[in-house]
């Protein structure tokens, strides 16, 4: 039985266990979870073209905790939300009690009185599993220094897009392994079962309970999962080829030592040869060009980093709706 047809088969019962439930790291959902989720994505983009309203939001509001500035999460939910016939509000760490000390035990109580789900950028992820334990109403990590499974949900609808399936292909990351768009691409891709190549410099590899973690939901999905320190071994043949900045928000004081490390990981032409004639090529964005990648090839055929952008917007549409529709 194919995927597609399993999840509509399971539409309902997929529905309500995901229905309330929070969205903190992808490795906490099931693999049908997250294809449910994708086909939702594909279905509400779908209508968006069509100019068909979805207003399954109608009342509902969610409150966005900004602790980091943003462009792409803070408008896809935001729209989002407007889109769904509901309406955000945003929250800067500034504005709030938080930037004076009020506990996130009070915050999540008080907000929970207020709004239907929030939505959290921050640093620490211990923050952001703290607000879902008081919280009564659903929370979404929109980032955190460890994950930023937002973002991936709209990199594998683009890659389900562009290559019109998941499971087998490959999937190459090359730079900075331990950050959280690399930990939330390794978790998001093994439960879909892809197969995942990964290089980085000695000293920046992922975290070694993050790659546990992986390793054993690729074993179930028959996936493998290969890190290593050689960026050509890693694009060998890779369909899908991924890279992040050097240096994320917070890391400023390290750029120096971080350009010298990475350099050798560039995502060039040279390297982009040995992945297959078709590959794609995504990035989160804001990308730093002739850094982590060159010009010609994030501006060049292969590179679908817009489609991705807007991805943000129909993904987090999906998770709003499922997650907070009665």
């Amino acid at each position: 039985m194919s995927t597609v047809q399993n999840i509509k088969d399971n539409k309902l019962a997929i529905e309500q266990k995901l229905r309330g439930k929070d969205f903190l790291t992808l490795a906490e959902l099931e693999s049908e979870e997250i294809h449910y989720l994708l086909q939702e994505a594909l279905d509400l983009k779908k209508k968006q073209k069509q100019g068909i309203p979805t207003p399954y939001l109608q009342g509902k509001t969610l409150g966005m905790i900004f602790e980091k500035s943003s462009t792409r999460t803070r408008v896809s939910f935001e729209v989002g939300m407007l889109q769904l016939g509901g309406h955000a509000i945003f929250l800067s760490s500034k504005d709030l009690q938080l930037g004076r000390g009020e506990s996130i035990y009070d915050t999540a109580n008080v907000l929970a009185r207020y709004v239907d789900g929030i939505m959290i950028r921050t640093f620490e992820h211990e923050k952001v599993e703290e607000l879902a334990m008081h919280s009564s109403v659903p929370v979404i990590n929109g980032l955190s220094d460890t994950h930023h499974p937002a973002q991936v949900l709209a990199d594998l609808l683009t890659i389900l897009e562009h290559k019109g399936k998941l499971k087998g292909l490959t999937l190459s990351y090359v730079g900075d392994g331990n950050n959280n768009v690399a930990h939330s691409l390794m978790e998001g891709a093994a439960k879909v079962g892809m197969n995942i190549s990964m290089a980085c410099p000695v000293g920046y590899e992922p975290s070694g309970e993050i790659l546990q973690g992986v390793n054993e939901v690729a074993k179930q999905q028959g996936s493998k999962v290969i890190v290593g320190n050689d960026p050509k071994a890693a694009v060998k043949d890779a369909d899908v080829i991924v890279t992040d900045v050097w240096a994320s928000m917070g890391q400023e004081e390290e750029q120096a030592v971080r350009l010298e490390a990475l350099q050798p990981f560039q995502v060039n032409s040279e390297l982009c040869s040995l992945a297959k004639e078709d590959f794609i090529f995504l990035h989160c964005l804001p990308a730093h060009r002739e850094e982590e990648v060159t010009a010609e090839i994030i501006d060049g055929p292969h590179s679908v980093v817009f489609d991705e952008a807007e991805n943000r917007l129909h993904a987090q549409k999906a998770l709003l709706k499922v997650l907070m529709k009665d």
